[in-house]
């Protein structure tokens, strides 16, 4: 037993270990002052956001670009809410209402499976521009955020960036738990980016050229999976170039939004994630989730070992020990890119219950469905 821990501990060790490495490669991009000039489609699937509009929307209005260089279509996925009229009665107040067919509203069109992917998909074939930059109706974007991508596509050779995302003031535990989670999930996609071994992305802060989405087929072959639109897309993207795929490590770049309300919504949110990692076809994608999970197991059952006797309560302790450090290096290093230090001593009891909250989460995802955005999606 104890060589088995001995393994799976200094392997798990030697993966983060890596990421941690990893984050460093990645050097900042600084943002320069210059005349700006690409143009930007940018795509928002919505369904039933209401209350998260008028936030995101106030974002997109004060966005330092100009708005005659990008357009925004907001893709109607069947919301029983006001959302559709509350985002015609904002516009025709806004800046926008000054420029011709700078913001439009569409309806998705349902083909698949997958909601989102489709309601990307009918963007997509409405996009007038050649980059394509997709976000979510929940979130708020930075006043720069186009200006980074302009400046980063103009120097670089990319098809598809890559750009961070956190969550926004974090009040309570819960909150707090979810932050954490959301900032090692960007440290570990950061670091495989450092290491050469991208597998990690967010959708609601992507960006990639529209002939290159066409060229490795858009979402095709991934259509029957109700999520993943951005890192099943990764995952093709870097099989056809990897070279062409590209991390923005910039703070100007981050796009913020909002944790779960509920432990209700988190878990569906979880399962909903879970329930895709089995499609993955990334290798090192594969082996990091399965080593993560691997070690959360262990860290679930040693506890119980130790009081059968069949391990010692040393033991335990320095495995836990191990991960708690090498997991808060990385974290650390994270947070203070996203200047969200302030949070991390929340990391001793979060450290103590992602271990029972992640084997639970993939437990329950091997056997049940779950409900997103008032849709049932079964096993």
């Amino acid at each position: 037993m104890l060589i088995i821990i001995l393994i799976i501990t200094l392997t798990y060790l030697i993966l983060i270990g890596s990421l941690v490495y990893g984050f460093d490669k990645v050097i900042e991009f600084n943002l320069e002052d210059t005349l700006v000039k690409t143009k930007f489609s940018v795509i928002v699937p919505f369904r039933n956001e209401a209350e998260h509009l008028p936030d995101f929307l106030k974002s997109i209005a004060e966005l330092n670009y100009p708005k005659s260089l990008f357009e925004v279509i907001l893709v109607n996925d069947e919301s029983t809410d006001n959302s559709e009229e509350l985002i015609k009665s904002i516009i025709s107040k806004s800046p926008f209402n000054s420029n011709e067919n700078n913001i439009s509203i569409i309806d998705n069109i349902r083909i698949t499976n997958s909601p989102k992917k489709d309601a990307i998909t009918v963007a997509i074939t409405h996009a007038k521009h050649d980059w394509i930059v997709s976000t979510d109706a929940d979130c708020e974007l930075p006043k720069y955020w186009l200006d980074v991508f302009d400046n980063y596509s103009h120097n670089s050779n990319s098809s598809m960036l890559v750009a961070p995302v956190t969550f926004r003031a974090a009040t309570s535990f819960f909150e707090r738990f979810q932050l954490l989670d959301i900032l090692s999930l960007q440290g570990a996609t950061i670091g495989g980016f450092g290491i050469k071994k991208p597998f990690l992305c967010n959708g609601a802060n992507l960006a990639y050229r529209k002939d290159f989405f066409y060229t490795i087929s858009g979402f095709e072959g991934n259509l029957d999976i109700a999520s993943g639109d951005d890192i099943f897309l990764l995952e093709k993207a870097v099989k056809r170039d990897k070279s062409r795929v590209q991390y923005i490590k910039n703070k100007q770049a981050i796009v913020t939004t909002q944790a779960q309300p509920n432990f209700k919504t988190l878990k569906s949110q979880r399962v909903r994630w879970a329930a895709k990692t089995s499609s993955y076809k990334n290798a090192f994608g594969k082996l990091v989730g399965f080593l993560v999970l691997l070690m959360n197991a262990l860290l679930v059952c040693l506890p119980l070992l130790s009081v059968l006797q069949i391990i010692s309560l040393k033991t335990l302790i320095y495995t836990f020990a191990i991960k708690f450090l090498i997991d808060f290096l990385l974290l650390f290093k994270t947070a203070r890119f996203f200047s969200q230090e302030h949070y991390l001593p929340s990391y001793i009891f979060s450290s103590l219950l992602y271990p029972f909250f992640s084997v639970y989460v993939v437990f329950i995802s091997m056997f049940r469905g779950y409900k997103w955005k008032d849709r049932a999606y079964t096993k």
